[in-house]
C-alpha cells in the first residue's frame, strides 16, 4: 500500500496494484466463504493516503530504506499528503477519480474472488460493490464506468458470468439532495449517517466531543447526534434520498452504515421511512435485531 501510494507515475502505482491484488482477492474470497451465499457489501478504499504513511522522522527514515528512497523524497511525499482536514479531503471516490487503477485493481480483486469462490464451493456470489463519498452523479458515473468495465474483462478472461450490484453511500448532504440523479447509476444506497452527521451539523466527530456536554448541561442536545440518529435535521435529509432514490429507481435497497444502526430510536426510523437494513458494529447487532423487530411491529401496528 505504502509503495503504491508513494509511487510517483502511474506505471509504479500499477506495480504496486499489482502486488496488492492477490491480497485483497483472498481477503474477499474469506469473506465470501464466511457468508455462505449472502449478499456481500464491499467499500472500496476511503481513507485519506496520509494515514497509511508515517509522520516521525525515525519511521520516514526506516520507510526510506526500506522502499530504497531518500528520507528528503519522502518525507517530501508526506508532506504533500498531508491535509488539513483529511475527512473532507482526498479520500472515497475522490481517489477513484484521481487514480482509477485503484478501483481497477478492487474490481478486479472483487470479480475473481467470487469466481474462484464459486467454483470451489458451489455457492453463488453476490457482490455489492459501494463507492464512497460520492457528491455528484458524475462521479458516480465515472467509478461505475470503471467498475462495469473491469467486471467484463475479468469475465471475459475467465469465462464466467458473475450477477454484481455497483451503488454508493449517501454521506454527503449534496448527495441526499440529488439522490434521484445519484440513483440512475446506483443500485444500492448505503446512508453513512456518521459522516453525513458530521457534515450536516458542521461537527467535527473527533473534536465535538469537548464542547458537546454543555449542550447537553443546557439542553440545547438531548442526546449524542453521533449515537442518536438527528431525525429532524439528518434524518430529513435520509427520508427525502430514499424518495428520490425510490422515484428512479423502484426496486433500489436502501439501508443506513454507522453506529446509529445499533440505536434502537435510530431503527425505529429507519423502519419508518422504508429502509431496509441497518448495520452496525458486530457487539450492538443482538440490540439491533431486538429493536428492528420491535420497530416492524409499532409502525406496522401504526398502519
Amino acid at each position: 500500500m505504502r509503495e503504491m501510494i508513494v509511487s510517483k507515475d502511474e506505471k509504479s502505482r500499477r506495480r504496486a496494484l499489482n502486488k496488492l491484488l492477490p491480497m485483497q482477492r483472498a481477503d474477499f474470497k474469506g469473506i465470501y466463504k464466511a457468508m455462505a451465499g449472502r449478499p456481500v457489501t464491499i467499500r472500496f478504499l476511503d481513507p485519506p493516503l496520509h494515514e497509511f504513511l508515517p509522520n516521525e522522522e525515525a519511521d520516514i527514515r526506516a520507510l526510506a530504506k526500506e522502499m530504497g528512497l531518500t528520507f528528503e523524497e519522502l518525507k517530501q511525499t508526506v508532506e504533500n499528503l498531508h491535509e488539513f482536514n483529511p475527512m473532507l479531503g482526498h479520500r472515497g471516490c475522490r481517489l477513484a477519480v484521481t487514480y482509477p487503477e485503484i478501483a481497477e485493481m478492487q474490481t478486479r480483486a472483487v470479480i475473481e474472488a467470487a469466481i474462484e469462490t464459486r467454483q470451489e464451493t458451489g455457492v453463488q456470489i453476490l457482490p455489492e460493490i459501494m463507492i464512497p463519498l460520492v457528491g455528484e452523479a458524475k462521479e458516480l458515473a465515472f467509478v461505475k464506468d470503471i467498475v462495469d468495465r473491469t467486471a467484463k474483462q475479468v469475465m471475459t478472461e475467465r469465462g464466467e458470468e458473475i450477477p454484481y450490484l455497483v451503488g454508493t453511500m449517501i454521506e454527503v448532504p449534496r448527495a441526499a439532495l440529488t439522490a434521484d440523479k445519484i440513483a440512475e447509476y446506483a443500485q444500492f444506497f448505503s446512508f453513512g449517517t456518521n459522516d453525513l452527521s458530521q457534515m450536516t451539523f458542521g461537527f467535527s466527530r473527533d473534536d465535538a466531543g469537548k464542547f458537546l456536554d454543555e449542550y447537553y448541561k443546557k439542553k440545547i442536545f438531548e442526546s449524542d447526534p453521533f449515537a442518536r440518529l438527528d431525525q429532524e435535521g439528518v434524518g430529513k435529509l435520509v427520508k427525502m434520498a430514499a424518495e428520490l432514490g425510490r422515484s428512479v429507481r423502484k426496486d433500489i435497497k436502501l439501508g443506513i452504515c454507522g453506529e446509529h444502526g445499533g440505536d434502537p430510536s435510530s431503527i425505529e426510523f429507519c423502519q419508518r421511512v422504508g429502509l431496509n437494513y441497518v448495520s452496525c458494529s458486530p457487539y450492538r447487532v443482538p440490540i439491533a435485531r431486538l429493536a428492528a423487530a420491535q420497530a416492524k411491529i409499532t409502525v406496522s401496528g401504526e398502519k
